[in-house]
C-alpha cells in the first residue's frame, strides 16, 4: 500500500541546513496498522507528510496504493491525497466557524459529491465515533476528545484507503486518549491502512509494528 525507496529530505535556511529524513526504505501492507516512534525532531511528521503527498522528498520513490508518485502539483496527484488518504492532526485542524456536520463534510465538497451522498456518509461517520448527538455543535463547545472524534469523522467520510494519524492522542488525558486508538483500530479491522506517529510507548505497542526513528533514520 505505501512504499518508500531512498527517500531523503533536507530543510534550508539561509543559514543551515537541517536533514530532516535520510535514506529512509520502508514498506507499509494494506490493513497494516503501524506506529511511527522517536524524539521530538527525528523526523516522524516529515514523514507522514511525505506519505501524504504534503511535501515532497529531495530523494527517492513514493508509491502510493501501487501506484508511484511522478509528480506533486498535477491534478491527478491532488485527488489521491483527496480521496486515498485521511489525515488526523494532533490539533485537530478544524474550522472553528464551522459546527461539527460542516467541518466533516468540507472535504466531500471538493470532491464535487451529490449532496445526499455527502450527507449519508457524514452521517454514517459520526455514527462510528459516537458524535451524531453533536452535529451542530461547533468545536468551541467541544471537548478535547469530542474535537479529535470530529477530526476521525472528517478523515473517514471520503472513506480512504489509508489514514495517516499525527500525535492523535497527544492533546487527551490517556482514558479519551485510549479511546481514540479503539476507533482508529476498529478501522483498521474493517481494511483501513494506518500510519501513527506516537510518544506512547503502550499505545505503540497495541498495534501491529513499530518504526523507529532517530534523526531523521530508521533505527532498530
Amino acid at each position: 500500500m505505501i512504499k518508500l525507496e531512498n527517500i531523503s529530505k533536507v530543510y534550508r535556511t539561509k543559514e543551515i541546513e537541517t536533514l530532516a529524513l535520510d535514506n529512509i526504505n520502508c514498506d507499509v501492507s494494506e490493513g497494516e496498522f503501524v506506529s511511527v516512534m522517536g524524539p521530538s525532531g527525528c523526523g516522524k511528521s516529515t514523514l507522514l507528510n511525505i506519505i501524504g503527498l504534503l511535501d515532497e522528498p529531495d530523494e527517492g520513490k513514493i508509491a502510493l496504493n501501487k501506484e508511484l508518485i511522478m509528480s506533486y502539483e498535477d491534478k491527478k496527484t491532488a485527488k489521491m491525497r483527496n480521496q486515498l488518504v485521511g489525515f488526523i492532526f494532533q490539533s485537530f485542524h478544524l474550522i472553528k466557524e464551522l459546527n461539527v456536520y460542516d467541518n466533516v463534510e468540507l472535504p466531500l465538497i471538493y470532491r464535487k459529491m451529490p449532496a445526499s451522498e455527502r450527507k449519508q456518509r457524514v452521517t454514517e461517520a459520526l455514527e462510528k465515533v459516537g458524535l451524531t448527538n453533536r452535529m451542530q455543535h461547533y468545536p468551541s463547545q467541544l471537548s478535547g476528545g469530542q474535537c479529535q472524534r470530529t477530526a476521525i469523522a472528517r478523515a473517514i467520510a471520503g472513506e480512504p484507503k489509508i489514514i495517516l494519524a499525527d500525535e492523535p492522542t497527544g492533546n487527551l488525558d490517556s482514558k479519551i486518549g485510549h479511546e481514540v486508538v479503539d476507533i482508529l483500530a476498529g478501522l483498521n479491522d474493517n481494511g483501513t491502512t494506518i500510519v501513527m506517529v506516537t510518544h506512547d510507548e503502550a499505545i505503540a505497542k497495541s498495534t501491529h509494528r513499530i518504526v523507529r526513528l532517530f534523526d531523521g533514520r530508521l533505527v532498530g
